[in-house]
């Protein structure tokens, strides 16, 4: 019997997000990592949800663990590394908008390997989920990305990516080949349109959904942030459409939905269905500061549907 709902495998990091535009001293500590957003936002919106990565033997993996144990996240798959540190990246301010600069290389999640993946745990989840991040941070950790997506699928699994590229972390050849190697042997991908549109060299959202599936998607959502999202499982498409609110940082919006989007697969949702709850709760992702402090909960993403249907 599944003993997660979700299991999503990354790195976190800790995030210091400078507190003001005009003021260059003073930051304030929150939390980061696409995939450990992801599974916070699963838990929020009710799924068992869990975590595999490592992190460092030090303050900063401590409040990470912390985290993890306040958001209900199981933490069985996460490893304490004795000799690498916990990555940490700073958020800027500026007339350009955020500039982020990260210090994450040699990181205890950078690390990770094939050898060193909980095997258990991943054969008791539901749901794996990874991203082009996970894969990106180490040539060892993209190889344990396939690695656990062999065990969780051979466990019966089904697999949840998002390429989330990130051009710093890798070629763009690199990250193409790889991500379009992973998008024939998952069974839903969610990228964003600005990534898409990278990775397959088109402007046309349809275009783009039509990639994906040409690479081996067999379900597709292509998010649009505020235009909301495209939806296809390769015989229906359907446009859904944003939502209008106070967006204040868009930040982890994406892994937001990504978890709402498991969450509600998991509940029993098509992924029609799936995908319309998720991209309120996005939506509400965007109205607060930070990746974490906004994720929202069920009823506020009730409330979200009821309010904009």
């Amino acid at each position: 019997m599944a003993t997660s709902d979700v299991l999503a495998l990354g790195e976190a990091m800790i995030e210091f997000n400078q507190a003001r535009p005009d003021d260059a001293r003073t930051y304030v500590q929150g939390y980061g990592g696409d995939t450990s957003n992801m599974a916070i936002a699963a838990a929020r919106l009710g799924a068992r949800a869990g975590y595999v990565s490592r992190v460092g033997d030090d303050a900063f993996g401590r409040r990470l663990l912390e985290l993890w144990q306040r958001e209900r996240v199981d933490t069985r798959g996460v490893a304490i590394d004795a000799d690498a540190p916990t990555g940490v990246y700073f958020v800027t301010h500026g007339p350009d908008g955020h500039e982020f600069s990260y210090l994450r290389a040699g990181s205890a999640a950078a690390g990770l390997r094939p050898d060193m993946l909980p095997s258990d745990v991943l054969r008791s989840t539901r749901i794996l989920h990874l991203s082009g991040i996970s894969q990106a941070i180490s040539a060892t950790a993209c190889d344990a990305c396939f690695a656990a997506i062999d065990i969780a699928r051979g466990a019966g699994a089904r697999i949840s990516y998002d390429p989330n590229l990130r051009l710093k972390l890798w070629p763009l050849s690199r990250a193409r080949a790889v991500i379009r190697a992973t998008l024939g042997i998952v069974d839903w991908v969610l990228p964003s349109q600005d990534d898409a549109r990278v990775l397959f060299g088109s402007e046309d959202a349809d275009a783009l959904v039509d990639a994906c599936h040409a690479a081996g998607a067999p379900l597709v959502v292509l998010k649009r942030g505020p235009d909301g999202c495209i939806v296809s499982d390769g015989k229906r498409r359907e446009t859904i459409g944003g939502h209008v609110v106070n967006c204040i940082d868009a930040t982890g919006a994406g892994d937001c939905f990504d978890g709402a989007f498991s969450a509600r697969i998991c509940a029993g949702d098509d992924p029609f269905t799936a995908a319309r709850y998720a991209n309120a709760a996005a939506a509400l992702a965007t109205t607060g500061y930070s990746a974490v402090a906004p994720l929202p909960d069920d009823a506020a993403v009730r409330v979200q549907l009821r309010r904009a249907a």
